[in-house]
């Protein structure tokens, strides 16, 4: 079974100038994981669900600026270790970046006529669960996970 048989076409896509804020609405609102990056026709990148939520690892939102664990939330009154406010303005900070700011580049991509165990094999080597589909420069589709699942379902019946 061929990638093109299996893949999403057309699928949603973000600009590489688009804001965080707005990278996040859509995987959201489509109840998606990763996005292609666009400039323009040209794919320049991915971004992931857990790339935005990498802004917010302990002591990732700014340089002064030190977010607490869970644990040590339970551990310590909140009220003694974080300024509000500044935190209101480090998280707004995040959300108007510059999704080519956190984007995953270069980008891995698959063909439309490889195999989905050649995608499979690539996902699990690069430890990613999407891959751009391309026709030469052409972003056709994009391959996850559950696609070739599915695809492994509907061949074995």
């Amino acid at each position: 079974m061929l990638v093109r048989d299996v893949m999403t076409k057309n699928p949603v896509t973000v600009s590489a100038g688009a804001t965080i804020r707005e990278a996040a609405a859509l995987l959201r609102e489509r109840n998606i994981g990763g996005l292609p990056v666009m400039d323009g026709d040209r794919l320049v990148g991915m971004i992931t669900e857990s790339d935005i939520l990498r802004l917010l690892e302990t002591g990732r939102i700014s340089d002064d600026l030190w977010l607490p664990s869970p644990l040590e939330v339970i551990e310590v009154p909140i009220r003694e270790f974080i300024n509000w406010e500044k935190t209101r303005h480090a998280l707004t900070a995040i959300g108007e970046k510059e999704v080519r700011t956190v984007m995953s580049h270069p980008v891995v991509t698959i063909g439309e006529d490889a195999d989905i165990e050649e995608a499979a094999s690539l996902m699990l080597s690069k430890k990613i669960a999407r891959l751009p589909v391309m026709r030469g420069n052409t972003l056709v589709g994009i391959v996850a996970r559950s696609d070739i699942i599915r695809g492994i379902a509907r061949t074995e019946t």
